[in-house]
């Protein structure tokens, strides 16, 4: 059939050579914002339409529901055919099409239930406690990192060796136990949907036959982003036809702390030796010195199979580098360009603010709330409503007030301290009778019988930690006090047992709790409840964010999106990279890989930025800029300090009445620190963070502002 000019017409030739590519194994290096969506959509219907291949014997792979739909819709509207047998989906929804067409070969019931990663923990902790486990000692939320990681290696039970440690040991007892719970349940975790489905395969020769027959085309999207199990599983389907078409970056592989291998897609062509290699290079989003930019950075990494990404639309603007002078600096500057740009006709939702850790949000919502500028935070809670956020919160809400039922009944087993539900479903019993708060309820219950010996010792335990923690925490600093009812809580403790990115995210932001209260100014007696009234007053503004609203999100979340204006924060060594990758090169590189996908988001305008001074776990640290500042290239760049902001203020002949970082008071506004001034004529205004209002430029020949250090 002679070629459809309507298939063909809109691709550049690169992304022709990928999408004619004759049968076999067929490896597209997709560039950032090349097209590769558009290349496999085409592939699809070039299969089709030309090469009359039937939609059945099709099978389109990729990692989310949004983009397998966004690839039935685009495939729908280029061709005028009946696409109902063709499977296109993500790896656990086919896998689980698969287990519900042959559930009895694979040992399942017709309905089975699949279970959510928290019915999965759920059942892990009665498991522990069954296996005379103590849940304190044996963090459930451990063993469900560590079972769901052994499936996708295609490790069951007894593949798991039990004598290298004790808690090896532990662990294959409660895997084994869950199997066998999973068993009895008819239930499957999400883990056990790919593993369940490769091994079907493996044991039913005939059911494999057919299906390596049926499908003599499989493609696969973010190739860069399969892990051990998924490989295999794509590998043994292709068997027969060899007709693998994956589509991925080596340079935006990112989630190797969830299992991603990126040595899948780099030794395709040393496991497919007859494999063909199609690089897009020609990037349709970005302007040129951003392209250079993130070119330039990536050349760094090692062991890469090389592209660089090129566009025909110009160089655009030069990437700014803003030095600021600390995080609250940071924040204060990234307010200003987005009011800037937003005066200029930007949206705000074409706006983003990318950063390492989620923990760095929190000074960016404030700003943008103070200035009354709606925004989201895509893929996460914002800040005070993170789960070890409001817990530490709790606690501080029972010191100021202990009869608070909501923060009494949220921490009471939090972590866990053998205060069970049968223990506090008493509790609630007893107060509800005699119209009692849960705390006095409690006091009555650890003085009678009604309680079993152990219960009562237990709840009495937490009522004295509580009460110790007041009268301790009344002697020190809000900062102090924060910190210490953590640490005492043990609260740290306890996500210090989760897995380590998890638990390390949760560190990070209780460390920004404290960092928070260190902010409040305000009478020493009063110090707490303006802080927790501040909390409630900023996690309260819950209401849906319009659409058009600021975008906050990490960096990983930010994977696949983009954005006309893109600001990179805390570009800082410790921070991004983060320090846990200093001694170890392949984490180190994908941080690197990680800050080429957050350049690579921008569309026009790109910011990033870093401070001299950053308060961290609750001290100042003085951090040096990044490495991969150091990395990119000076001639795409355009360096940005206070200085240049408002080069009047440092005229030799104006004579500065503070200094910057200096402590100041003002007779409304309370205490706060100088960060900037500016000068025009014989008039100078100081911007100032006032813990109590926020940020505020001042008139100084009005101002009256006292030093206070």
């Amino acid at each position: 059939m002679a070629p459809d000019a309507s298939i063909l017409s809109t691709l550049n030739p690169p992304q022709i050579e990928a999408v004619t590519a004759a049968d076999g194994p067929v490896l597209i290096l997709a560039g950032a914002g090349s097209g590769k969506t558009r290349v496999l959509v085409h592939r699809i219907a070039w299969l089709i339409q030309q090469r009359q291949v039937a939609p059945h014997q099709i099978l389109a792979v990729t990692f989310t529901n949004k983009a397998a739909r966004e690839m039935k819709t685009r495939i729908e509207a280029l061709l005028p055919f009946n696409l109902q047998g063709m499977w296109v989906g993500t790896f656990h929804g086919l896998a689980n099409r698969l287990l519900r067409t042959h559930h009895q070969q694979a040992g399942l019931p017709a309905a089975f239930q699949i279970l959510d990663s928290a019915d999965q923990l759920q059942l892990l902790k009665r498991l522990v406690v069954d296996l005379g486990l103590d849940p304190k000692e044996w963090a459930p939320k451990q063993f469900q990192w560590m079972l769901n990681e052994a499936k996708e290696q295609g490790h069951r039970a007894r593949h798991v060796d039990p004598e290298v440690d004790y808690l090896q040991r532990q662990f294959v007892r409660v895997y084994v136990a869950y199997e066998a719970a999973c068993e009895r349940a008819g239930m499957v975790d999400f883990a056990e949907l790919l593993l369940k489905a490769h091994e079907l395969l493996l044991e039913n020769p005939e059911l494999l036959a057919h299906y390596q027959a049926r499908f003599q085309h499989i493609l696969v999207d973010e190739f860069q982003d399969t892990n051990k199990i998924q490989y295999a599983w794509l590998r043994l389907l292709a068997a027969k036809h060899q007709g693998l078409f994956a589509v991925g970056d080596d340079d935006q592989s990112i989630y190797g702390w969830r299992g991603a291998e990126v040595e899948n897609i780099r030794s395709f062509d040393r496991t497919y030796t007859e494999a063909m290699v199609v690089r897009l290079e020609q990037n349709y989003r970005s302007s040129g010195h951003i392209l250079g930019l993130a070119n330039h950075l990536i050349e760094h990494n090692q062991d890469r199979l090389g592209k660089a990404l090129w566009t025909d639309t110009g160089d655009g603007e030069l990437v700014t580098l803003y030095a600021a002078y600390n995080e609250v600096d940071e924040a204060r500057y990234v307010l200003e360009q987005i009011q800037l740009h937003y005066a200029r006709g930007v949206c705000y939702q074409d706006m983003a603010i990318l950063y390492r850790s989620n923990a760095q949000s929190r000074l960016f919502e404030e700003q943008l709330l103070q200035a009354n500028i709606h925004y989201r935070v895509y893929g996460g809670l914002r800040f005070f409503d993170r789960k070890e956020v409001k817990d530490a919160l709790a606690y501080l809400r029972l010191l100021s007030n202990p009869n608070d039922d909501a923060a009494f009944e949220r921490v009471v087993n939090r972590p866990t301290r053998g205060i069970g539900a049968k223990c506090l479903n008493a509790v609630k019993s007893l107060a509800n009778e005699t119209q009692k708060t849960l705390w006095a309820a409690a006091k009555v219950l650890i003085g009678g019988t009604v309680l079993a010996a152990r219960s009562r010792q237990a709840l009495s335990k937490f009522l004295h930690l509580i009460e110790t923690l007041q009268q301790e925490g009344q002697a020190l600093p809000l900062p102090a006090c924060v910190e210490y009812v953590i640490t005492q809580s043990e609260l740290q403790r306890a996500y210090d047992k989760e897995p380590p990115d998890t638990a390390a995210s949760r560190r990070e932001n209780l460390a920004e709790l404290v960092n928070a209260a260190a902010q409040v100014d305000a009478d020493e007696g009063d110090a707490m409840n303006v802080f927790l009234s501040f909390t409630a007053l900023e996690a309260g503004d819950e209401d849906d964010a319009p659409k058009d609203s600021v975008q906050l999100m990490s960096l990983h979340s930010a994977k696949g999106l983009e954005f006309p204006l893109v600001f990179i924060t805390g570009m800082e060594e410790g921070l991004f990279p983060n320090n846990r990758a200093f001694d170890d090169l392949a984490k180190l590189e994908e941080e690197r890989r990680l800050c080429y996908v957050g350049v690579t988001r921008a569309m026009a305008t790109l910011y990033l930025t870093y401070a001299h001074a950053r308060r961290l776990y609750g001290e100042v640290k003085y951090p040096q800029p990044s490495r991969f500042i150091e990395e990119m290239p000076s001639q795409h760049l355009q360096q940005m300090t206070d200085e240049q902001i408002r080069p009047a203020v440092y005229e030799d002949d104006i004579m500065l009445p503070f200094e910057l970082g200096q402590r100041v008071a003002h007779a409304t506004f309370g205490e706060g620190v100088v960060l900037a001034f500016d000068a025009h004529g014989q008039q100078m205004k100081a911007h100032i963070n006032f813990s109590s209002v926020g940020l505020k430029w001042l008139n100084l020949e009005y101002a009256k502002l006292v030093a206070l250090s």
